[in-house]
This record gives C-alpha cells, structure tokens and sequence, in this order.
C-alpha cells in the first residue's frame, strides 16, 4: 500500500495520525479536505508533501476549481518544508496545457518518487559500508521511511537498502517528541521491514552515541539551504552535536527536490510553530505555556554527507 495515491480520479492516503494501532486508507475529494489532512499530519514528510501538493493541484483542476487560488492555499499548509510547495509549483507549470496535462504531471511525480528513493537508498547504503564498515548500527530520528514518501523512504531507505546487503545490524531511534513520530511510526515501518529495533527518548540519543551503540547517525530532511544547513524535526540539531562530539559520521538523506538554492542558510527558513496543546496536558500545571518548534536547523558543518537520488554532498555551499 502506497502513503498516498491517485485513484478513481481522487487522492487516497494513509491516515498516518492512527497509526500503529489503526490502518485506515482515507479519500481525499477536495484541496480542502487535502490541506486539513496536511496541516493535521494524516500525510507527512518532505517527499510526500512534495507528492501531495502535486497531486492537490491536480485535484483542483480535475474539480474545476480556481487552479491558482488552490494552489497558493495548497502552499501555505505547512510552511518549512519546501517540497510542498515544489510539488505545487511543478503542477501549476502546466496549467496553460490543460487538465489532463496537470494530472499526467501529478501522477509522474508520484511514480517517479519511487524510483528517486530506491537510488537515494542504495547509494546511502554503499556510502556506509565503503566509509564505515560492513555492518553497521544506525540511529535515526522521527520518521523517514515509506510513510513519509510514496514507498521506500530517504533515511529508512537507507536502512532497507543495508538489510538488503545484509550489512544492517540493530536500529536505535528517538521517540520524536511531541508526536511520537519515531515511537508510532518508524518502529511500526521497521517491525514490518522485520528489522531489530530499540527506542529511546530524545533525551537518551546523546548517551547512545556517547556509548558506541551506533556507527552512524540517519536522517532526512525538510529542506536544505544553498550554504548546506538541513531543517529537519525539531530534536535533530542535538543528535548532531552529540555525533560530531562521538565522531559518528551524520548523514542526511532527501531527495534533489529539497535542496533549495533560493534559501541562502538555515536562518531564513521559517519554522513552523504547531499548536501548544500538542506538548501541554494533564501532566501540565495550568497557566503554563510551551513553545512547540516544528523544525529545527542543524548548521552545515555538523553534516558529514548529504545523500540524494542524484550524488553525494560533502556538507558545504552546494551547487
């Protein structure tokens, strides 16, 4: 089952706020719907917003919308990740040729993204066991594996492609605060793959490194500025301040599509504050307040490599 699809001239996607307790494929009728659905995290990570806004645009034109009003609303669902708006903006390009043209569009990009994440995977896999060692034990952070793409994943493709080598050893990942995204998520997409696998909370990821437990350290990314820093969930700078510290080598896995050559350095992204209550509860005293940072930005020279579907970046200006 694809993360999300094209079918019967609508959107179907996995409803990823259920998971791992429930697996429900929803439909998605409406660029409405679509933007509720993005903005709530039924469908999340970078790739797959890029694959959703394509095919939201797509959606508008097919429902005889206002094409360019859709698409800007599309747009602004979330605003850190790039490939969002690269999805959107890759459709809209076509809308001088037609309805039909804008679908063909949406639905190459959608099957593209799983070719794009295979390659992404596999070279990750070859730099790890070229530059570290024939077996390795990994780190990772949030989710970034099929469900945050079409099918394969960025940095827990990376992963499939290792225990498809057989160089894969064990899989420490954090529990992704505030929503649990590594804890729900990744380890259901690992249980599946049928991969060893231990969860730590976000806090505990410095002393995993600190105690040898892992060789490398791998995540994926929301965008990555020109100069090479790399927006990714929030919690992502500290585990690398603690890999450079353990000299564990931090790679980072996204495809081409978020690399943004526009945005200078990490400073000018903006990042995305989610609602306080997803942080504050019962266990909060009331009266108190949270700042909930979506993103944070880990500055480029804490990045060992940068993996892509199209080569291998060494963490500095890109171009």
């Amino acid at each position: 089952m694809r993360t999300i699809d094209w079918k019967n001239e609508r959107i179907v996607l996995i409803d990823q706020t259920l998971l791992p307790g429930t697996f429900k494929v929803v439909d998605i009728d409406t660029v409405d719907e679509l933007i509720d659905a993005i903005k709530r995290l039924a469908v999340r990570g970078a790739p797959a917003l890029g694959v959703a806004g394509a095919l939201g645009v797509a959606l508008a034109a097919r429902n005889g919308d206002d094409v360019p009003a859709a698409a800007d609303k599309l747009s602004k669902a979330r605003p850190t990740a790039v490939n969002l708006s690269w999805g959107v903006n890759q459709v809209l390009a076509k809308l001088d040729q037609g309805t039909d043209a804008m679908v063909e569009t949406a639905k190459h990009i959608l099957e593209g993204d799983v070719r794009r994440h295979s390659d992404l995977g596999r070279r990750g896999a070859q730099w790890l066991v070229d530059n570290v060692g024939p077996r390795i034990n990994v780190h990772t952070h949030c989710n970034a594996g099929a469900l945050a793409c079409v099918e394969w994943g960025t940095a827990l493709g990376v992963v499939r492609a290792l225990q498809e080598r057989d160089a894969l050893g064990h899989v420490y990942l954090d529990e992704t605060r505030p929503l649990l995204q590594g804890a729900r998520l990744t380890a259901w997409e690992l249980r599946q793959m049928g991969v060893e696998h231990t969860v730590v909370v976000d806090s505990a990821g410095a002393t995993v490194l600190a105690r040898g437990l892992v060789q490398a350290v791998l995540v994926g990314a929301d965008r990555i500025a020109a100069n090479g820093d790399v927006v990714n969930k929030i919690g992502t700078y500290p585990l690398a301040l603690a890999a450079a510290r353990a000299n564990v080598p931090f790679l980072v896995a996204a495809p081409e599509s978020t690399v943004d050559m526009a945005t200078p350095d990490g400073a000018s992204v903006e990042i995305e504050i989610r609602d306080a209550a997803e942080v504050l509860g019962d266990h909060t005293p009331d009266g108190s307040a949270a700042l909930n940072f979506a993103f944070d930005v880990t500055p480029a020279d804490l990045v060992t490599a940068i993996i892509t579907d199209e080569r291998i970046i060494d963490a500095k200006p890109l171009g």
